[in-house]
């Protein structure tokens, strides 16, 4: 880790700041977050919830691949996360949380096929994707296979059934609702969700943000479940079958998504929309929390000079986009998540890490350690106005993205 630091101060010497920041950030998730377990898994909390998130858990560690490759304890403890992940996975696929141990803790007492190891059942899709890309991501930089186990197989065939399942909703057994709070935390129809049409998109009950989805295809999901089912394509595991379904129902999803997925915008032309309902209904709008359109090419969807992609980019860092807030303190977009005029470090990091041009990404680094609050460390999100408003001072999965924007931005390698 100081070595990297040293390379990233040596490489951006025109930030003062830069160096103490970065060290903290990068070092966040592994000082606070890891718990390795006698098994060899390792259990990561998101920060200031007690609580595993596949999504999360999975960009918390991943700056920590340019380590692994040339330290055995790295690689080790991303392995370990990669065990848990699939361990998670195998408790329950339509999960989005878990608890360390199976003590019954939850977020709340929700109408749902809850188990004493889960922390909240609210089905993302994305969740399911990250075990996929963290262990695809390890074998590419590492080119070790022990994390590619029989319980990795096992959760990985699950997966793919889940993502299967779920292209046709009707015959699903998965149904959420949750009795008190505001509607962006249950879904509608007896907690089935709005009515969709077969698009050959997987549904999916709630965003990355954690909140309902208004309509149930979401596309960010679906095109980062398409990638991440051509990853598991491309590992060397024994299971041939398994590679010819999860590169079939990959293809299935991006079809679907280049069918289903865009629309028509007066001011931007040609962009992909946020939701889809294949009925003919879209919503149009981005969020923060990753997947999004905004992060297309950094999921691997599609090349960051494509044309579709740019004129969706700028519908997203618009006006046009509902959660695009522009203030004294910065511009960038936000999410319904959270209170209105707020913007999210996440969402400036990821338009850094899928820009093409050098002097907007140095630009943004100037705009978040500008937007810290003071503290050093990066929140979930602050007030376009007066950064020293902020949610969640902390929140490991912002300390780690900015740690791989900074790297990013310096030419920082594994």
């Amino acid at each position: 880790m100081r070595r990297v630091a040293a390379q990233v101060a040596d490489a951006l010497p025109g930030f003062a700041r830069l160096p103490k920041v970065f060290a903290d950030t990068f070092a966040n998730t592994y000082s606070t977050t890891l718990r390795e377990h006698r098994d060899g898994s390792v259990f990561v909390i998101t920060g200031d919830i007690p609580a595993m998130w596949l999504r999360d858990s999975a960009a918390q560690v991943k700056p920590y691949l340019r380590l692994a490759q040339h330290d055995d304890h790295f690689a080790r403890l991303i392995a370990g996360v990669v065990k848990r992940q699939a361990a998670c996975v195998l408790i329950d696929p339509y999960a989005n949380a878990f608890n360390e141990a199976a003590n019954g803790h939850c977020h709340n007492r929700d109408k749902t096929d809850m188990g004493p190891w889960i922390w909240e059942r609210k089905y993302e899709l994305d969740s399911l994707c990250a075990p996929l890309t963290l262990a695809h991501a390890l074998w590419r930089v590492t080119g070790a296979t022990n994390h590619l186990d029989a319980q990795f197989i096992a959760a990985a065939r699950l997966i793919v059934a889940t993502i299967r399942q779920e292209q046709d909703h009707a015959s699903s057994p998965y149904s959420f609702e949750r009795l008190e709070g505001p509607t962006s935390d249950t879904l509608t129809h007896g907690g089935r969700g709005n009515p969709v049409a077969h698009t050959g998109m997987s549904w999916c009950g709630f965003r990355p943000s954690d909140d309902a989805c208004g309509y149930n295809y979401l596309v960010p999901s679906n095109m980062l479940a398409a990638v991440a089912l051509g990853y598991l394509a491309e590992l060397p595991l024994a299971d041939a079958q398994l590679r010819a379904d999860a590169l079939t129902l990959a293809g299935e999803i991006r079809h679907g998504v280049e069918m289903h997925g865009i629309t028509e915008h007066p001011r931007h032309g040609r962009i992909y929309a946020y939701e889809t309902d294949g009925l003919g209904h879209h919503n149009l709008m981005d969020d923060a929390n990753v997947p999004s359109l905004l992060a297309m090419p950094y999921m691997g969807y599609c090349r960051s000079d494509d044309v579709t992609y740019l004129a969706t980019r700028r519908f997203v860092l618009s006006e046009d986009n509902p959660f695009f807030f522009r203030g004294s303190a910065a511009a960038g977009v936000g999410s319904p998540h959270t209170p209105d005029s707020y913007i999210w470090p996440i969402a400036l990091c990821m338009q850094g890490l899928t820009s093409a041009s050098r002097d907007e990404k140095l630009a943004l680094l100037d705009t978040l350690l500008a937007t810290d609050g003071g503290t050093g460390l990066m929140h979930e999100s602050f007030h376009k106005d007066d950064a020293a408003q902020f949610t969640r001072p902390w929140f490991a999965w912002a300390n780690s993205l900015f740690a791989e924007f900074v790297m990013d931005v310096a030419g920082v390698g594994a």
